[in-house]
């Protein structure tokens, strides 16, 4: 049974590298199906890779391949790894954190080492530089077509040898709410937080009400202001901040119709928290 193959880098579409990755592909299986998630990843971010890689992963059918390649230590000891997800899902990916969020969210039941030996797009030569193409594509399109079993990539590794990014889990405390801004909503510059919709829905905050927020980066008041916690954008005028259940059903910090993130200069990690405090009447 073939499943499809899903990618994901941070080479953008301006030149012919993703254009390789499916011509590697395709030349596996010319019955596969290919598919991107996004090839716009800002380069070297592995948080945002891994960040992409939870949001869409298990929209996918089990069995379902990604190749995530966001791979600033390309050609050093990092290692090359592919990981079966608690949901059933297979990701082929540096082992350099990209895998933080799937394994925290989904988790990681199965490791193995890319054996480069086997799974190494033939007459590839001494290239070190484009492993997304030569290793990660190839092997992600042997799998997905059938050609090799999740066996057949390589050996097996302990589940606790992947490597992680540091992550601050959000919390509740009396009368507040804390996390960290997990992503950004790229196009329109919103806020992503990882503060679940049931953490925040502690604080009592009905629909139309207001809520300070209050957003640090290392420790440094960047913002701090009151808003409407609205359903949808349409709760506030023009130009407004409000606060949000976002698709994900994790809370959401915007302005209507402009960018938050460019107005205040907010980026994304463990090092930009924001806090939702209910106001004392």
């Amino acid at each position: 049974m073939k499943n499809a193959l899903v990618l994901q880098s941070d080479f953008g579409i301006s030149d012919g590298a993703v254009s390789a990755m499916h011509g590697v592909a395709n030349s596996v299986d010319h019955e596969l199906k290919i598919f991107d998630l996004t090839h716009d990843i800002p380069p070297y971010d592995i948080w945002d890779a891994s960040y992409r890689l939870w949001q869409t992963v298990t929209y996918w059918t089990k069995g379902t391949v990604f190749v995530s390649v966001v791979d600033p230590g390309v050609g050093s000891t990092r290692r090359s790894v592919a990981v079966e997800t608690g949901s059933g899902q297979y990701v082929i990916t540096p082992d350099n954190g990209s895998l933080t969020h799937i394994s925290r969210t989904e988790g990681i039941v199965a490791v193995r080492e890319i054996d480069e030996s086997v799974n190494r797009l033939p007459k590839s030569g001494e290239s070190y530089t484009f492993h997304g193409r030569d290793i990660y594509a190839y092997t992600g399109a042997r799998l997905a077509s059938g050609v090799i079993s999740f066996e057949g990539v390589g050996p097996e590794l302990p589940i606790s040898s992947i490597v992680q990014l540091p992550v601050k889990e959000a919390i509740a405390e009396e009368n507040k709410v804390e996390g960290i801004i997990d992503i950004l909503d790229i196009r329109f510059g919103n806020l992503w937080t990882n503060i679940s919709r049931g953490l925040f829905k502690t604080l009592a905050i009905p629909y139309g009400g207001t809520i300070e927020v209050e957003i640090k980066h290392d420790g440094r008041s960047i913002y701090k202001n009151m808003m409407t916690f609205g359903r949808s954008f349409a709760d506030t005028h023009k130009g407004e901040p409000l606060v949000y259940i976002n698709s994900l059903d994790n809370m959401a910090v915007a302005i209507n119709q402009g960018s938050f993130a460019k107005a205040y200069g907010i980026r994304t990690g463990s090092n930009w928290v924001v806090i939702f405090r209910k106001i004392e009447e």
